[in-house]
């Protein structure tokens, strides 16, 4: 069993935290699944205020891939992404960090849940490849800010070493 002392101070204390758990979590464990799902359930535990978070997964093909669900919290989602569709596909895109206040302002978003109001999606790549992205949706308008985002690129970082 598990157990995790999560500061409920600062963001950066509270990122700081979820990082080490997620390394402890995450250190001897070679199942990339096991550690997407592990990764995804902290993730929802610590963080407030989503209605969602998971990964969706990098499948390659003949086009350049799509993206697929992963391990997940929180009501069903879709399951196939296309690359460069939505918030999760504009982040396999570019490789870059999306932050959207207002997901209805976002050109092709993708509605799986009409709750969500905001997004981050942070890309997990190792070497420059895509693996992956992580996915957090929120209920909340513009729940997100740059400090989220650069805590869940830590937990990306990590992870990504973890998913060979």
């Amino acid at each position: 069993m598990y157990q995790f002392d999560i500061a409920a101070g600062t963001k950066a204390d509270l990122y700081r935290d979820l990082l080490a758990a997620l390394d402890a979590l995450t250190t001897d464990e070679t199942d990339p699944i096991a550690n997407m799902a592990n990764a995804a359930a902290l993730v929802w535990e610590y963080l407030p205020d989503l209605n969602w978070a998971g990964f969706y997964r990098l499948v390659p093909d003949a086009q350049g891939g799509e993206l697929v669900l992963g391990p997940f919290q929180g009501k069903v989602a879709c399951i196939r992404i296309p690359v460069g569709k939505g918030v999760c596909g504009a982040a396999a895109a570019t490789l870059k960090t999306q932050l959207v206040e207002d997901v209805h302002a976002f050109p092709g978003h993708i509605a799986c849940d009409a709750a969500s109001r905001s997004e981050l999606v942070v890309p997990v790549t190792r070497n420059g490849t895509l693996i992956a992205v992580l996915d957090l949706d929120s209920p909340e308008p513009a729940r997100f800010d740059a400090e989220d985002a650069a805590g869940c690129e830590a937990l990306a970082a990590l992870l990504a070493e973890r998913l060979a």
